[in-house]
């Protein structure tokens, strides 16, 4: 796919550039506060998975406080995780190793979140979304699934937004024995079909505004001429490099 049709297939993607994002991703988080205002009220953050770092960005722009510096011992009033796995298009198989993949997030939160804190993170909807969400219930006293205006409609990708943190009582967590700890009295497995919980589920951003599934041209009424910009953050040592490298090298030897 060449650069132009990738820019303009997707609007975000050609806004991150332009706006000195990261990633696309950046208005998925800035959509979310949008209609949740979880910023309102914190000076230290914690950003998870953080590569290639848009949501960092967005929470130093919006905090008081640097994220990248030491909280000098204190606990940070929120916790984000926009990580994922790498996709394998089997989608019980993708729902459980993102389902993990919180469960580790949220097990270091555990130890990072002050008490009444704000946990959002991204999760696959499936059909087993409900236990997940059932897991985070015990630790929060309120919690949402929301779908940016950012994200494809198309992508099974949503994020909980869990409010009022809270350690459950009798546990401790434990980083070497994440969330399974014997006296922790969570028995994940024991869930019943009645336990199950169902969240909430809202939209989030302008709803006239740009569609993440539809294409745009690369000049538009209102906007400067098309520009081509380069990612703010190329990717480093990138599995495909060596290939190009090959086929550049024998490109040139061609007579």
């Amino acid at each position: 796919m060449g650069r132009s049709s990738k820019d303009k297939r997707d609007i975000y993607y050609r806004n991150a550039k332009e706006e000195g994002w990261r990633a696309r991703s950046a208005y998925k988080l800035l959509q979310l506060d949008e209609t949740f205002h979880f910023f309102e009220g914190v000076h230290n953050a914690v950003d998870l998975c953080a590569a290639p770092g848009s949501w960092s960005q967005v929470l130093s722009s919006k905090l008081e406080a640097s994220v990248i510096e030491l909280m000098d011992g204190k606990k940070a009033e929120l916790v984000v995780c926009d990580g994922a796995p790498d996709v394998t298009g089997l989608h019980d198989m993708d729902e459980y190793i993102q389902a993990q993949l919180v469960l580790a997030a949220l097990n270091i939160t555990t130890h990072i979140l002050k008490e009444g804190g704000t946990f959002v993170a991204k999760v696959f909807r499936g059909k087993d979304i409900d236990i997940l969400c059932k897991q985070l219930e015990l630790y929060f006293d309120k919690l949402c699934l929301a779908k940016p205006r950012s994200s494809r409609t198309s992508s099974l990708e949503a994020f909980v937004v869990c409010n009022g943190f809270h350690m459950p009582p009798n546990c401790r967590p434990s980083l070497f024995n994440p969330l399974l700890n014997p006296d922790s009295c969570l028995q994940w497995d024991s869930l019943t079909e009645e336990e199950r919980v169902v969240l909430p589920y809202v939209s989030c951003g302008d709803l006239s505004g740009f569609d993440s599934d539809c294409s745009y041209p690369l000049n538009m009424q209102g906007h400067a001429p098309y520009q081509y910009r380069e990612p703010v953050q190329p990717p480093i040592n990138p599995p495909y490099e060596h290939a190009v490298k090959l086929k550049r090298a024998n490109m040139l030897q061609q007579p």
